[in-house]
């Protein structure tokens, strides 16, 4: 019988290609269902029960521990846990597995948000703030150089073997140019950044929902995406 297929609930943002890469890298059957941040879907009741911090991604897998359904939410839990389901991504051993964890959580904790804010500050924010768009952008650069670093010693981001850090970190790093990076000052990133560009895998996780997404449009969907008080008419 053909495993059922993974309920995906996401839109095509850093944190929704993680798992959507993920999932075409271990090659397992799933169903994307969009959830449109612009217009709010992430505030549906139904989308709050399996995500109670009302953010994408969130997954339903019906054949989870036991044999039983689950849902998770958080990109880097998801990430974690189709490692464990496949045995891919994420080793075994102590050591390279603590190695693999430490990353992902550079990701999570350092990597996201601040890229996010550089993102925020320099395109979408109602005024532009300087003392933002510095901080930001040179903590962008920080965290560019730190990446370039370790990938000066290793193949990949933990180590060796291409894992659920090389995931994790890649789609944010796809808008280099909106961050205020430029890609060639970083050579050991970029060489590792374009050989992760080229897995088929990644290729197709990234056009998931991708054609969905539009540019924001106004200050409603402004709004919605990042606190409406930010945007109110004085």
């Amino acid at each position: 019988m053909p495993a059922s297929p993974i309920e995906v609930y996401s839109w095509p943002t850093p944190n929704g290609h993680k798992v959507h890469v993920m999932l075409e890298e271990c090659g397992l059957p799933y169903r994307a269902h969009p959830v449109n941040i612009g217009k709010g879907d992430q505030f549906a009741p139904e989308f709050l029960e399996i995500s109670p911090n009302n953010k994408i991604p969130a997954i339903t897998d019906p054949d989870g521990p036991d044999g039983k359904p689950i849902s998770l939410f958080e990109s880097g839990a998801i990430l974690v846990y189709l490692a464990g389901k496949t045995g891919k991504f994420l080793p075994t051993g102590d050591r390279e597995r603590y190695d693999v964890l430490q990353w992902l959580m550079f990701q999570m904790g350092g990597v996201g948000p601040m890229l996010g804010q550089a993102h925020h500050f320099r395109l979408y924010a109602p005024e532009k703030i300087s003392y933002a768009i510095d901080r930001y952008t040179n903590e962008a650069k920080r965290i560019y150089g730190v990446i370039d670093k370790q990938l000066s010693k290793n193949k990949f981001i933990a180590g060796k073997s291409y894992s659920i850090a090389d995931i994790a970190i890649f789609p944010w790093l796809r808008s280099w140019e909106n961050q205020g990076i430029t890609l060639t000052d970083f050579p050991h990133l970029k060489a590792w950044f374009d050989g992760i560009a080229e897995r088929p895998a990644v290729q197709r996780g990234v056009k998931v929902l991708a054609d969905l997404r539009q540019p924001l449009t106004g200050d409603k969907e402004r709004q919605v995406l990042f606190g409406k008080t930010q945007y109110e008419k004085r």
